[in-house]
């Protein structure tokens, strides 16, 4: 096989991997049973420190999961099911994520969603494919307060693309409006915005939307689902598509996934919407049923036609989503976002008396904010993990010149017992 491949020994197929990294040997020990098994990993489970407190946001939040959801999704109706392409079979299946698209629908007050995407940075990019589809223009519009990690998603998967994408910058905290009204144009396909946006700022994009609108541009916004039980809507700014990053409803961190990224849109968008559309009708005996209305991906029409070949449907996801947005229900999620941002204006008080420290107040924020600290973010984060806490997120890793400047994340989940030891912690550090 080495021979064949053009290599000398094993070793050659890890040149790439630097060798304290290597496996150390291919000699396997003999087989163990079960009980050995587990005792073995138990063991080597419990050399784990304890888990740091997490203050970081960036796009994902350690906010609870009642246990109802873990119970209902994991039943063998959902849990085993694939996708439903008879109909006839999957009526539990579709109706869930029937029910998952209304849902979707009532928070960002749109017209349609589609039964769910891989992520909110791929979601992102679709939403700006369908932009581009939409109006036959090639100019994009990104504010600068959209997330970093979602930037790079964009201008990777376009890379080979000839889009020209136009970043636009933040004024204190918020979506420089004067630029981006010198920016739109005719050529402009799209304008994309974030709420609340990296840094935390709350903003009423309806100003921007009315702007693109007026040179035949689409409005899309990034949104966080929870701050929506507060905030105003997408929908309700004027926006024509909105996406975000769903796991903040019902998903636990799990080490980076799996999420799942939500779509809604304009009626008018529909076809151009990627992924499937779950839709209600009746059968030839009248009775109430459900089907995949559009599946607009390449293994369903003529490729040419397909909107996607990347729209990956995390249907499992998309029913746990369904089940925590129903347990919380309208008044749950009101309740819950009100707590987010009370406690994080809490923290934002008791971080703003310790000396050095600038809590950033020029704009509204949710359960996210900045802090402008004496020194580099970086370095304050790697000592507060020796204080037990995942301090923030350190700016200076995505924009020169804000290497002081650190995001905070607040959910429902911190304590004023760990809030307060956490702004004890960092005034240590400072020191």
């Amino acid at each position: 096989m080495l021979k064949v491949i053009g290599v000398k020994t094993i070793d050659d197929l890890f040149s790439d991997i630097l060798p304290q990294q290597r496996p150390q040997s291919f000699d396997l020990p003999a087989g163990k049973s079960e009980l050995e098994v587990m005792t073995r990993l138990r063991d080597i489970a419990a050399k784990n420190t304890a888990g740091l407190v997490p203050f970081i946001g960036g796009g994902y939040y350690d906010h609870y999961v009642p246990a109802a959801v873990g119970a209902l999704v994991s039943r063998a109706e959902f849990y085993t099911a694939y996708t439903p392409y008879q109909p006839e079979c999957s009526q539990g299946t579709l109706q869930a994520l029937f029910e998952y698209q209304s849902a979707i629908c009532a928070l960002t007050d749109l017209d349609v969603s589609n039964a769910s995407l891989y992520e909110g940075g791929t979601a992102l990019y679709e939403a700006l494919i369908m932009a581009i589809r939409a109006t036959n223009r090639t100019k994009v519009i990104i504010d600068g307060g959209v997330n970093p990690i979602h930037q790079k998603i964009l201008r990777t998967y376009t890379s080979n693309l000839h889009f020209e994408f136009v970043l636009a910058p933040v004024s204190h905290g918020q979506a420089d409006r004067a630029a981006i009204g010198r920016l739109v144009d005719k050529n402009t396909a799209a304008v994309i915005l974030q709420n609340p946006n990296f840094f935390g700022a709350i903003d009423d994009y309806s100003d921007i939307v009315k702007t693109a609108h007026s040179q035949g541009a689409l409005a899309v916004m990034s949104v966080y689902p929870i701050a929506l039980g507060l905030l105003k809507t997408p929908g309700a700014m004027g926006a024509d598509i909105a996406t975000g990053e769903g796991q903040s409803l019902g998903l636990p961190l799990n080490f980076g996934g799996p999420y799942l990224g939500f779509m809604a849109c304009r009626k008018a968008l529909i076809r151009k919407m990627p992924g499937r559309i779950v839709g209600e009708t009746t059968d030839g005996q009248g009775r109430r049923c459900f089907v995949n209305t559009l599946q607009a991906r390449e293994q369903h029409i003529r490729r040419e036609k397909a909107t996607s070949n990347i729209c990956t449907n995390v249907a499992l996801n998309a029913v746990q989503s369904m089940i925590y947005m129903a347990l919380l229900g309208k008044k749950g999620l009101k309740d819950l976002a009100q707590l987010n941002a009370d406690k994080a204006e809490f923290l934002k008080q008791e971080l703003s008396k310790i000396k050095g420290v600038e809590a950033k107040r020029s704009s509204p924020t949710f359960n996210e904010f900045t802090v402008c600290l004496p020194k580099a973010a970086d370095a304050v984060v790697e000592a507060m993990i020796d204080e037990g806490f995942a301090a923030g997120f350190p700016l200076g890793r995505y924009y020169p010149g804000m290497e002081n400047y650190m995001i905070v994340a607040v959910t429902e989940k911190r304590t004023k017992a760990e809030m307060l030891a956490y702004a004890n912690s960092l005034q240590k550090v400072l020191k």
